[in-house]
């Protein structure tokens, strides 16, 4: 049935059953059917030459979709008739959100509608969207539609859909629930149909231009993630286990996939979308509860329930235990994996497509509850979730339509390397080989984690600058731990310098200079607390002695900062970037987004590590060098969404002068106040020490021998020679409502790109990110 049948001024009665019924009655039909049947250029002429007509199919469809779920659909013609107005809803909700004027429609309540006279109570009505998102929640636990029914007797005594308690019909066993279902494609296929009907409920957040403001709640899983909705728990619980169940190897048999069908990976893909958009929820303005999920009151003044009033969020805040954590940390890891294992056992199982939902997914549990993040980070599988994200760091570099992977990789390494365990870990050696174009090499995660930061930064295109800063606080937060850094990875730290140390990239930039700072304090802390394992790392440092030479010599005279600037145009830049990929992307539509990230000193805060390895917060003002901006806008990632990110700190702006254009120049007095701060002491006592002991050697022993030289090194110590060490420094990322807006139009812009079959959203008009077509 097209559509088109009633673009007609006249409006059609929502009691003309005979007219309705022809929407959802057909049998054969399956949403890709829909979708073609009912074109948007039709939907957006009823929506605004027939209003009423379109007002009606909703309030129909909806009161469909609740008549199944009353009747729990023990018929095939029911349940047929259920699916189809669930498709036809899926189809028209975006044009109906992309409309200000209808935006508000689903929440207002109707008199009478569809009910045949307005006898009933309207005052007790509910609003519509109300209506359809309870109605959904009931048809995902409907016993024989989509759960196993627990009666084996006859039909006629069917579950009476109220008084079940759907805590036993989850979906798959795992948190909290043991017990695994029998698997049932049918049912998976329902219960997919009904979560993209509920994605597409969520999805009018898309039709909303980015905000800072973080109390921007989706009225939608606002909801149905309230108490309102007695199905969250044991919803909440499907959607995590049935995600961290999945196994796409093919039931362990290599090439099983290619026999069977596997029914289950389009639900979870929905179930892990649907688990995101839900725990969308901005942590940084919750006081409520410690994240741990304890709450800091006593039993007695209890009066709220502890923790946001979306329960998904506190779900997830409060499980913790041991089994659980392994449960879920397994599965993410597992998944996460697998595109790394499709490389060298080509087509050995299906490979996933989700690993960025999965991403926000890992995040999220990070962020909520701290005790998974301790419990990940206390056992060394952190390195099967670490492993691979440099992989797809690695892959996505050159690519600038994947910004958005490199940027949730990169949080959620800032994230992770926040405490002290996580550079612990890395020390593990690295010999599972992952096929990745990297330089080979024998050593540590460390090692492997040093080596793609490298090959990003010198390698990666343009738009991926704002991120030098987070790679490197990475860095700087995992390197008191490191033991021993192999020769490679020494060599690309001292590349680094090299290339972030030129006068014409110091001064071409305001905030340039850091990188340099991030640098310095990681050779600082690894010859401080690492020194006796890490003689290639000295050895690098000895044999690049006048890169440190030159720093302590930067001239700060107005003729040679000039004469720097104008080095670049002679000297082919050292970190080059390549943009061979630039806008190829999935889909052939390329999205951007609009928002973008806060500068490193908005990401994290400042924490000092005392003796015994605990760790205080820092105030800002004692904060030490380098002097952290913000990234100014002409390096961030589309426009930025607020003034904040675009304007470096005033007190900077002082130092430098703006020429008539508008332009930063560099001025002598700006470059003074930060090469005051270099914080070169540890390392030209490092060299005024050992750079004679090691030429002395040489000239002894006639020696051009590397191993002689290391082996010299690697006995060698400057016990009482360097500077006392400095306390240790650790800036941990800190959630603010401008991550928050981030997650929130990447978490979007994933679920527009990867809905293609259908494509719910497409040539829809999105308002929180720009879709180009490529």
């Amino acid at each position: 049935a097209s559509i088109t049948m009633f673009v007609s001024p006249q409006p059609v009665e929502a009691t003309d059953d005979a007219f309705w019924d022809q929407f959802w009655a057909d049998t054969a039909t399956s949403v890709q059917d829909v979708f073609a049947l009912v074109p948007a250029a039709e939907i957006r002429a009823v929506r605004e030459e027939s209003p009423s007509n379109l007002a009606t199919l909703c309030y129909k469809a909806v009161e469909k979709l609740v008549q199944g779920a009353e009747s729990g659909c023990h018929t095939e013609k029911e349940r047929q008739i259920v699916l189809n107005c669930c498709r036809l809803l899926t189809r028209i909700l975006p044009y109906i959100f992309e409309d200000p004027d209808w935006r508000g429609f689903f929440w207002s309540t109707v008199p009478g509608a569809g009910r045949g006279g307005g006898d009933e109570d309207d005052e007790n009505a509910r609003p519509l969207a109300e209506s359809l998102l309870l109605a959904v929640a009931d048809l995902l636990f409907c016993p024989d539609f989509t759960v196993q029914s627990h009666r084996r007797s006859t039909v006629d005594t069917a579950e009476d859909i109220h008084s079940i308690d759907s805590c036993e019909y989850i979906w798959e066993a795992g948190v909290g629930f043991a017990h695994s279902p029998q698997p049932n494609y049918i049912h998976d296929l329902n219960r997919t149909e009904l979560l993209k009907l509920l994605l597409t409920c969520f999805s009018e957040a898309m039709y909303l231009p980015p905000s800072s403001d973080s109390s921007n709640t989706n009225p939608w899983v606002q909801f149905f993630c309230s108490t309102e909705n007695r199905h969250a728990l044991p919803l909440f619980t499907s959607l995590l286990n049935v995600v961290c169940a999945y196994d796409p190897v093919g039931y362990g048999i290599p090439y099983n996939h290619l026999l069977f069908s596997d029914y289950r990976e389009p639900l979870v893909e929905e179930a892990a979308q649907v688990l995101i958009v839900t725990l969308d929820y901005d942590s940084s303005t919750s006081s409520s509860p410690t994240v741990d999920g304890t709450t800091t009151g006593t039993a007695m003044d209890d009066v709220d329930p502890p923790g946001p009033d979306n329960l998904f969020v506190n779900y997830l805040s409060r499980i913790h235990r041991e089994e659980d954590f392994q449960f879920i940390l397994k599965g993410v890891a597992r998944l996460l994996s697998n595109p790394l294992v499709q490389t060298y056992l080509p087509n050995s199982a299906k490979k996933i497509q989700f690993h960025q939902e999965l991403l926000v997914l890992f995040w999220k549990l990070c962020d909520f509850n701290k005790k998974f993040l301790f419990f990940v980070l206390k056992s060394s599988d952190v390195l099967d979730i670490l492993v691979p994200i440099l992989y797809f760091l690695n892959d996505a570099r050159a690519d600038q339509s994947r910004v958005g992977l490199m940027h949730i990789g990169v949080f959620i390494l800032l994230l992770l390397s926040g405490e002290r365990n996580f550079g612990v870990r890395l020390n593990k050696p690295y010999s599972v080989r992952v096929p990745m174009d990297i330089p080979v090499f024998t050593g540590t995660h460390a090692d492997l984690l040093i080596i793609v930061f490298h090959k990003i930064i010198t390698s990666g295109h343009q738009r991926l600058q704002p991120l030098f800063d987070c790679l490197l606080t990475i860095v700087v937060n995992v390197s008191p731990y490191l033991k021993s850094l192999s020769m490679v990875a020494a060599n690309k730290l001292l590349h680094l310098l090299e290339a972030f140390s030129t006068t014409w990239f110091l001064f071409s930039a305001v905030q340039n200079h850091h990188l340099v700072f991030f640098l310095l304090e990681v050779f600082n802390n690894i010859i401080q607390y690492q020194f006796d394992g890490n003689s290639n790392l000295v050895y690098a440092v000895i044999r690049k002695r006048n890169v440190f030479h030159q720093l302590a010599n930067l001239p700060t005279d107005s003729q040679s900062i000039q004469k720097g600037l104008q080095r670049k145009k002679k000297t082919p830049e050292p970190i080059s970037r390549t943009n061979s990929q630039d806008g190829v992307s999935m889909e052939g539509c390329q999205q951007m987004h609009r928002v973008s990230v806060p500068g490193i000193d908005k990401l994290t805060e400042k924490s000092q590590v005392s003796e015994d390895g605990t760790m205080r917060s820092l105030e800002p003002e004692s904060s030490q060098p380098p002097p952290e901006g913000n990234l100014p806008s002409a390096v961030s990632d589309g426009e930025p969404w607020s003034g904040e990110a675009s304007h470096p700190r005033r007190d900077r702006r002082r130092l430098s002068s703006a020429s008539s254009s508008g332009q930063w120049t560099p001025t002598p007095d700006w470059v003074m106040s930060w090469k005051s701060k270099l914080p070169l002491q540890t390392i030209m006592r490092l060299l005024q020490v050992l750079v004679p002991q090691v030429e002395k050697i040489c000239i002894d022993k006639g020696l051009t021998d590397e191993s002689e030289i290391l082996k010299f090194l690697q006995h060698g110590t400057l016990v009482g020679l360097l500077p006392v060490p400095h306390p240790i420094l650790i800036r941990k990322y800190q959630a603010n409502s401008g991550t928050a807006m981030w997650f929130r139009t990447y978490m979007w812009g994933v679920i527009y790109l990867r809905n293609v079959d259908p494509p719910i959203w497409y040539d829809t008009d999105v308002k929180l990110f720009e879709i180009q077509r490529v």
